[in-house]
């Protein structure tokens, strides 16, 4: 694939729905790795679903958490998926075997987990109620970052692009720019609306190309800053932004943000519908509009880093939102023809034949000489998309793709499959695909599974009964009560119900035997879902095995 050819000559970003992704449970965040190969999913009964964005398909799922999943970050080489739930949970995990290496239990919900962009060592938090916590994973530390007031701890982080700035904003509109390696204040100013009122700053995005940034704040103005601008001011600057973005029609305020992947448009969520905003950052004017179902509320949005593709959320179900691919067939040729019916074809002289006994032979000038020059077709070019402007080469370590294991339907009948007794007793076997098929149990003499280290982090002064945003959101707390967490057996629903639950293809690994989970008894109960009021998405049907959780 060139992916030097999908520059298109007109507009860069999505028209229209492209299709959705059903992770059978209420999807609540999504990120895309940075090629764009692979889409995780955080959920609301603490699986994360990773899709192969290439096929549409479910590559992966994992039980990371018991609580929904909040937010959600791929490290630069694709391999590590740093997760965070509404239990003050922070983990870490490997995306080829699903296990996870590092856990972190916080005194507070988390807003948002980011990796390095660089440093795959570690990891930025945002808790509530609290300064901002880069972890160092390698040893299990963490450093609170500095705060410009500690009475307002209703801080938001991000990193930059490379990684050597941390940028932070309170809810009194001042930003600090820290060294990542030192936390020493390099820059900082205040975001204000026009007079000396401040306004909150709701989140920090980065293009991830250029030098651009944006800040959502709470007066429902995006701006956009050059941060080489911001350095350039020091402390207590006063930066012009480069763009203020905003609906001054109906005064929407904005749920999400972010960059195209090329860094040309800005697109921002609705925090009052299903509808996406889409700005050209260097003029600033408003060039799309997509609408989703009315009615439902968004909850999270992500662009696609090469491509013009946007994925957002609403009530569980992730949208795909794209171009329109118009057939032109004209392109090959400039004489090509569509024909409504055969056409008889008159063949011309010597035009199929191998040789033209009648063509003089030319001169071999230009082209026609390059033809005895030798091509160079083993090695391989680096696909300018995947590297950064700092780059030279791609990273041939890091993970594209997942592999994924054929299903089978019935084993013993398989012909070239395993011989019969080589099959384990505990009837794993016969169990569906997904999460079993892609973590087999060790072999025999094969070291047992290490449980994952948790530290728990402790910050002094923050209070520890706070409830994410997610489980107590205005308008919204029917579908929230539900997404807490995964639900509980309950025989008698299945008595009640009027809806039989229908298995879909391809889906069968979600159903699985869990035998000695931590926290469960025996057999797993699976339950059949039922619609309930103000909720159009199933309870999902089965209690998913649990292992290492705390």
């Amino acid at each position: 694939m060139n992916l030097e050819l999908l520059e298109s000559f007109g507009q860069n970003y999505p028209e229209e729905a492209d299709g959705t992704l059903d992770c059978i449970s209420m999807a609540l965040t999504c990120t895309f790795n940075r090629w764009g190969t692979l889409l995780a999913v955080g959920c609301n009964d603490g699986r994360i679903v990773i899709w192969d964005f290439l096929t549409r398909g479910i590559a992966k799922i994992i039980s990371a958490h018991i609580h929904p999943v909040c937010s959600l970050c791929w490290s630069r080489d694709g391999h590590k998926l740093v997760s965070a739930s509404t239990d003050n949970i922070v983990s870490m995990w490997d995306v080829l075997t699903g296990d996870c290496d590092q856990r972190f239990r916080f005194p507070s919900p988390i807003l948002k987990v980011q990796y390095h962009p660089r440093d795959l060592n570690q990891v930025l938090v945002c808790p509530m109620k609290s300064a901002p916590v880069l972890l160092t994973l390698a040893d299990s530390r963490h450093v609170v970052l500095p705060v410009d007031d500690d009475s307002d701890l209703n801080v938001v982080a991000a990193f930059d692009r490379r990684g050597e700035y941390i940028y932070t904003g309170n809810a009194k509109g001042k930003i600090l720019v820290l060294k990542t390696d030192n936390q020493e204040l390099v820059a900082s100013f205040r975001v204000t609306t026009g007079t000396s009122n401040t306004t909150a700053i709701k989140s920090i995005e980065f293009a991830r190309k250029g030098s651009c940034f944006l800040i959502n704040t709470a007066d429902r103005i995006i701006r956009v800053y050059d941060g080489r601008e911001i350095l350039t001011c020091g402390r207590d600057g006063e930066p012009e932004p480069m763009q203020k973005l905003q609906d001054l029609v109906n005064r929407t305020p904005w749920k999400r943000c972010c960059f195209s992947g090329d860094g040309e448009y800005i697109v921002a969520g609705s925090a009052r519908q299903h509808a996406l905003y889409i700005w050209e950052k260097s003029i600033g004017n408003l060039v799309k509009i997509l609408h989703g179902t009315r009615g439902e509320l968004l909850l999270d949005v992500a662009w696609h880093p090469v491509r013009p593709i946007i994925a957002s959320i609403s009530s569980g179900v992730v949208s795909i939102w794209a171009q329109n691919q118009v057939e032109n067939w004209s392109a090959f040729a400039p004489d090509f023809k569509e024909l409504d019916e055969n056409v008889e074809y008159e063949e011309r002289e010597s035009e199929f034949d191998i040789e033209d006994e009648d063509k003089s032979e030319p001169e071999q000038t230009g082209a026609d000489a390059a033809e005895d020059e030798e091509v160079d077709v083993t090695s391989v070019d680096p696909i300018v998309a995947f590297c950064s402007s700092d780059e030279e080469l791609e990273d041939f370590k890091a993970l594209l793709y997942l592999p994924i294991a054929p299903e089978v339907e019935d084993p013993e009948e398989n012909p070239f499959g395993p011989p019969p007794d080589s099959a384990p007793d505990d009837g794993s076997a016969h169990a569906g695909g997904g999460e079993k098929k892609q973590r087999p149990p060790p072999a025999d003499g094969a070291p047992p599974r290490k449980k994952a280290r948790t530290t728990t982090i402790q910050l002094p002064g923050v209070p520890s009964d706070e409830v994410h945003p997610l489980l107590g959101v205005k308008g919204d707390s029917k579908s929230k009560k539900k997404a807490a967490g995964r639900p509980k057996g309950s025989k008698g629903n299945e008595r009640d119900s009027h809806f039989k639950r229908k298995l879909l293809k391809g889906h069968r690994g979600l159903v699985a035997e869990a035998r000695g989970g931590a926290g469960l008894k025996g057999k797993v109960q699976a339950e059949t879902g039922r619609l309930r009021p103000g909720n159009l998405v199933t309870v999902p049907f089965t209690q998913h095995e649990v292992q290492g959780l705390d």
